[in-house]
């Protein structure tokens, strides 16, 4: 049987408030969940502070090491949004404003006080690229090659994840199921790992919890294929059952 072909993507989180713990990261579930629709893996997250030469090495080893790179943060209009600058550099490319992107700048801003030079950074892409549609305000996304920049802002960087829905050449989309049971995983870690070896192309995670004194776990199974899920999810309460838990479907 032919393995299919798993399409992987990196996230880089751009940005020195994120690692200083004053803001707290909201993008990278709703990448995850966003890539999985796509048929496309999230294989890697980064982190990175607002520096030209971290941006850029991140930018150069993931984009080599996955078909998509995704960034969020530092293409805003003030001095230390430099993620456009370290993006070009790494590719060999010069920063030039976008017609098409300070034409939305401009329309956005004409009753907002205009459009002023800070704003105008937001039209900077590095040259090449084109835009991904910004639904919430003015400052479009940027793509270039396999590299899509998008803001830090979640509900922005979400406007700009749907208006790239569909466009990314991608896998099957990845399908999960949760079997819940009341018993320690260590426990089960060995028939977890016999349940799926048995079932090729799934996996089972094993999540525990420790709730009113019980502990216990939930087992997520993923796989590309409705049917092998269905099959393996079946086995898994069936051996389950065998050892004396009650299984839960859908989790507890």
């Amino acid at each position: 049987m032919t393995t299919p072909r798993i399409w992987t993507a990196a996230l880089l989180v751009i940005g020195d408030e994120i690692l200083s713990g004053r803001t707290q990261d909201r993008n990278i579930a709703q990448v995850a969940l966003w890539l999985n629709l796509q048929g496309i893996r999230l294989a890697e997250v980064r982190v990175v502070p607002d520096r030209m030469e971290a941006i850029g090495r991140a930018v150069t080893e993931l984009r080599a090491a996955n078909d998509y790179l995704i960034t969020t943060g530092g293409i805003g209009p003030t001095h230390d949004d430099i993620t456009v600058d370290a993006i070009a550099a790494a590719l060999g490319v010069e920063v030039v404003v976008h017609p098409r992107a300070r034409a939305a700048l401009e329309a956005y801003y004409e009753t907002r006080g205009g459009l002023t030079e800070a704003r105008l950074r937001m039209a900077r892409v590095p040259d090449g690229a084109e835009l991904i549609e910004n639904r919430m305000s003015g400052a479009p996304g940027i793509r270039i090659g396999n590299i899509m920049i998008l803001a830090g802002v979640p509900h922005i960087a979400g406007s700009m994840l749907d208006a790239l829905s569909g466009q990314l050449e991608g896998g099957l989309p990845l399908v999960s199921r949760t079997i819940g049971c009341w018993v320690a995983e260590s426990e089960v870690a060995d028939m977890l790992c016999a349940t799926e070896r048995d079932h090729d192309g799934c996996q089972i995670g094993s999540y525990p919890f420790f709730r009113d004194g019980t502990v216990g776990a939930n087992f997520v199974i993923r796989s590309t294929d409705e049917a092998a899920l269905a099959a393996c999810a079946a086995d898994l309460a069936t051996r389950l059952g065998a050892l004396g838990h009650d299984p839960v479907d859908g989790g507890i």
